[in-house]
């Protein structure tokens, strides 16, 4: 932190150096002319669902403009997450593990309990999520349970991000960039928009990025963490008449990745080494959003139908106990197709009455083909076991040892729903609202542990021992099915302060994450079954199964749907004569049978979903941005503050002794965040030269814990970036820097039972850069 005020005064020193050599930098209070406007004023974007702007509503939220994403250098939404009170989209290792958390709620795998929407499409996998961001208009972040208007999996919160859009914007863009030194990247992005006429227009954009990375895994002497990807995306825009509009886009992205770094933590020195692993980590992925939004204006109202088809693929290859010896492996190839239907009729006028009513479609198929290699360590391990358990007389040996699995979970939604806002006076604002949601998982899954066994028997009165060569199996199939029907109620109440449009609210709303089912604990169920079968090993290496066994196990892998009451009180106002947006918002969730994600209990062979009992989430989230001396000066600053423990939640040891996690913290679950950044303009009377922008950037979080336990935890850091950017004409140069301070930090840590130690993920060192904005 020290490093961090001693360079954020250097660069607040600059600043005041630059600004006594720049004419046109006036620093007059008197008649300044500054006002922050919102977003929803400046970038208009079309909404099926909602008539009010955001800050009209009883919700906290945040907006951030293609501007604001440029001056913050933000690259994709786990940068955004920075900048957002009570939203984390920590760095785990890959494009594949895009888990968020919005006030305590979150998932690491399976389905998301943050929604995304991107070009009013639902994404419905959360493998999908992380991805490059670039074109961008607009990105919304909405917290809170927002299952009214937007379902089930939006019980943390909602994201929806906005393109740019072709009818109101024309021209070319082409962004460069390369990063210098440590992690040394590439980018190119290049669009086109394009309105030949009133009634059409279009973009066409591609991007290709390229990063070398920042960490080494030093026993196969190759970067941990490099990544190329390269995509492209069409927007067609159609508006055969002043009523009618046809919006197509279609987006598709490919990444190749060597992903997971996770090196050796020592606790005692808080310190990580390099990743050192038996194979590369990688992760492959290609995907193709595509979705068509047909809108029709009915005076005074309109109604909107949103199709889409969404692709995806991807094939991870991770080294489960990531160490040189070779002791797990997984490699993972899913292979997804969803399509959805969601068509909204919504008021459009200025009645007292606003209202919006929907009905909601979609059904996801998905296969998984997960099969589990154990290497020569593992493999050591079990014969070691054996020789523990069987007599003297009777050894065995295993070789070969793999589990392979294969799993097909499709998954149908159906909703129905309605949300008013009714004005009962100039001032208050009463919001009611309702969804009826029926959420259908099913999982048609085979799995197996196969291995070649040399079984070695001495028999008195023979010379030599007997051995045999038995091919061992043991299999479980079944075909499972969950299916729940849930009523997501929200109330709100709005009162306006005063003409300048500040107001006050509170809201009551339900939330909810559907249950489903683990497929990454086979492992653990395959030994825990070996080690008890002992000296009644089948003779002929096929281990049978009743009915019962086959239901136990099915219990074993299932979860319950989450549950959660959120509880908020908030402002939002505009001060200072409009110079000064601040929005509060105090919050309390209650949480029944929380989600959370943990190592396999016994020997740690896979992360699986368990439920905890009871939990609560509680907090503050305050923001704050304004602008001043002629709108020279753009500043920012958030605060948030969440408090989850678990309430009810109990647990068994390798031992299976009882344990308690009673009034431990949520793992992964920042208890501080806030930022705060700033951005000042100099003008320039050049004809080359318009204007030079000195801005800085300083972030922070902690305390995270990373097990439900509380032992390891990542404690409060925080990082300075800084541009400095130019402006040509129709070019931008800006030169920028991250993490400026080399701080060291954590992003994620987990801990291994197999090899008894902590592995952990570094957060970026200090990088710098320069970005080429064209536009003509």
């Amino acid at each position: 932190m020290k490093k961090i005020v001693i360079t954020s005064l250097c660069l607040l020193s600059a600043t005041m150096v630059v600004a006594d050599n720049v004419k046109e930098a006036s620093f007059e209070s008197v008649n300044d002319t500054s006002r922050v406007i919102d977003l929803d004023e400046v970038v208009v974007v079309a909404q099926p669902k909602e008539g009010l702007f955001l800050r009209q509503q009883p919700m906290s939220s945040s907006a951030f403009g293609m501007q604001d994403m440029q001056t913050l250098q933000v690259k994709s939404l786990g940068q955004l997450s920075d900048y957002v009170p009570s939203f984390v989209m920590p760095q785990y290792g890959s494009r594949l593990t895009s888990s968020m958390y919005i006030r305590g709620i979150g998932s690491r795998l399976n389905n998301s309990a943050v929604g995304i929407y991107y070009d009013h499409i639902p994404l419905m996998s959360k493998s999908a999520f992380n991805t490059h961001f670039y074109q961008l208009d607009r990105v919304d972040v909405l917290r809170g349970p927002q299952g009214t208007l937007y379902g089930g999996n939006s019980e943390g919160g909602i994201v929806r991000i906005y393109s740019k859009n072709p009818m109101n914007y024309q021209g070319t863009d082409v962004n460069l960039g390369l990063g210098m030194g440590l992690g040394q990247g590439r980018k190119a992005e290049v669009a086109h928009y394009h309105r030949p006429c009133d009634k059409f227009a279009f973009m066409v954009a591609g991007f290709y990025n390229s990063e070398d990375g920042f960490f080494h895994n030093t026993n196969l002497n190759e970067s941990n963490d490099k990544i190329d990807e390269a995509g492209a995306k069409v927007r067609l825009m159609w508006k055969p008449s002043s009523r009618l509009t046809f919006d197509l886009t279609s987006d598709y992205q490919f990444t190749i990745q060597n992903g997971f770094p996770y090196g050796a933590y020592d606790a005692d020195k808080d310190e990580t080494a390099d990743p050192s692993t038996t194979f590369m980590n990688t992760y492959r992925r290609q995907m193709v959003n595509t979705g068509l939004t047909v809108s029709y204006d009915l005076n005074g109202y309109l109604l909107t139908s949103t199709t889409s088809h969404q692709y995806l693929w991807d094939r991870m290859k991770m080294d489960q106990d990531y160490v040189p010896t070779d002791y797990l492996s997984l490699q993972q190839t899913q292979k997804m197709n969803a399509v959805t239907e969601e068509i909204v009729f919504r008021s459009k006028n200025a009645s007292r009455w606003q209202h919006a009513t929907g009905v909601f479609g979609s059904y996801q198929w998905l296969h998984i083909d997960a099969p589990v290699g154990f290497g020569q360590g593992m493999t050591d391990m079990l014969n070691a076991m054996m020789q523990r358990v069987l007599p003297a007389t009777h050894q065995m040996t295993f070789d070969n040892f793999r589990v392979p699995g294969d799993f097909r979970t499709p998954q149908m939604n159906a909703a129905v729903f309605h949300e008013s806002n009714l004005h009962l006076s100039d001032r208050l604002m009463a919001t009611l609202g309702l969804r009826f949601e029926h959420h259908q998982i099913k999982n048609d899954y085979l799995t197996s542990a196969l291995a070649d066994i040399t079984m070695t028997m001495t028999i008195p009165g023979r010379p030599a021992p007997m051995v045999m060569n038995i091919p061992y199996e043991s299999t479980f199939e079944s075909s499972l099915k969950k299916t729940s029907n849930q009523l997501l109620p929200k109330f709100g109440l709005t009162y306006r302060l005063c003409e300048d449009g500040s107001n006050v609210y509170a809201v009551v709303s339900k939330g909810y994450l559907a249950g489903g089912y683990n497929f990454q604990g086979f492992s653990d169920i395959f030994q825990m079954e070996m080690r008890s079968l002992g000296a009644n090993f089948p003779r002929d290496g096929k281990v049978q199964h009743t009915a019962d066994d086959q239901a136990q196990k099915d219990q074993q892998i299932s979860y319950d749907a989450e549950t959660t009451w959120n509880y908020e009180a908030g402002a939002h106002l505009n001060l200072l004569d409009h110079k000064v947006k601040a929005d509060v918002a105090l919050f309390y969730t209650q949480i029944r049978n929380q989600q959370i994600s943990r190592m396999s209990a016994d020997y740690g062979f896979g992360r699986i979903i368990d439920n905890a009992g009871k939990s609560y989430s509680c907090g503050v989230e305050t923001a704050l941005r304004g602008q001043a001396f002629d709108n020279h000066l753009m500043w920012g600053a958030t605060y948030s503050f969440t408090h989850a423990k678990f309430k009810e939640y109990d647990d068994y040891d390798n031992a299976h002794n009882l344990i308690s996690y009673k009034d431990m913290y949520v793992p992964f679950i920042p208890l501080h965040q806030f930022s705060v950044n700033g951005d000042y303009r100099f003008d320039v009377e050049d004809d080359i030269l318009s204007s030079i922008t000195l801005g800085f950037n300083v972030k922070g979080q902690g305390k995270t814990y990373w097990e439900a336990n509380n032992d390891m935890y990542q404690k409060f850091y925080a990082t300075l970036g800084a541009h400095l950017m130019f402006r040509l004409n129709q070019v931008e140069v800006d030169f920028w820097g991250r993490n400026l301070t080399n701080t060291n930090y954590h992003t994620f840590l987990v801990n291994s039972q197999m090899t008894n130690q902590s592995f952990a993920h570094q957060g970026n060192p200090l990088h710098a850069g320069v970005d080429l904005r064209m536009h003509f």
